[in-house]
């Protein structure tokens, strides 16, 4: 394990991030999670186990996300989110399960705010690999970015959402 550690610190430090003790760790624990869900990680996986290890000191995290969809089936979303230590549970339908986690992500927070843009991108190709999202979300006339990347796509636009509400809430 300690040698899996050590590739992973130096495999980011070529991919121009500095990372050690208590930081690697967590990064280093993702990492063994999402090797278990996918065949290879590949540079912009790190980067994202990265950028989510970042995140972590956030306001605002999401605890779970549950979301139905189908044909002939309501899109309904389930989210906990844990704000400063205290946790919120919101249920919302929508025209699609993104749709439904966003409106329930809004249930929770008491603010005015518009989705101006939400961009979904594949990182490598493959049912099984992560995908890149990039938010743009607009409250009091100012836009604020929010980035996030996951296997999930539903997963990684809250969590996008989150990101940029947490440059406001700051």
């Amino acid at each position: 394990a300690r040698s899996g550690r050590a590739a992973v610190r130096h495999r980011l430090s070529v991919l121009g991030v500095e990372v050690d003790g208590d930081k690697l760790n967590t990064i280093y624990e993702a990492f063994l999670r999402l090797a278990d869900q996918k065949k290879e990680i590949c540079d912009d996986d790190l980067l994202m186990l990265a950028g989510q290890e970042r995140t972590s000191t956030h306001h605002i995290k999401l605890e779970y996300l549950q979301t139905t969809s189908g044909v002939g089936v309501t899109p309904v979303a389930i989210i906990g989110l844990n704000i400063a230590g205290e946790k919120f549970e919101a249920t919302a339908s929508g025209n699609g399960p993104v749709d439904a986690a966003v409106k329930a992500l809004k249930k929770i927070i008491d603010r005015k705010m518009e989705l101006k843009e939400l961009l979904i991108q594949a990182i490598t190709r493959g049912s099984d690999d992560a995908c890149k999202v990039h938010v743009q979300v607009e409250t009091e006339g100012i836009i604020y970015y929010g980035f996030a990347a996951n296997t999930d796509i539903v997963s990684a636009t809250i969590d996008a959402y989150i990101d940029a509400i947490n440059k406001f809430k700051n």
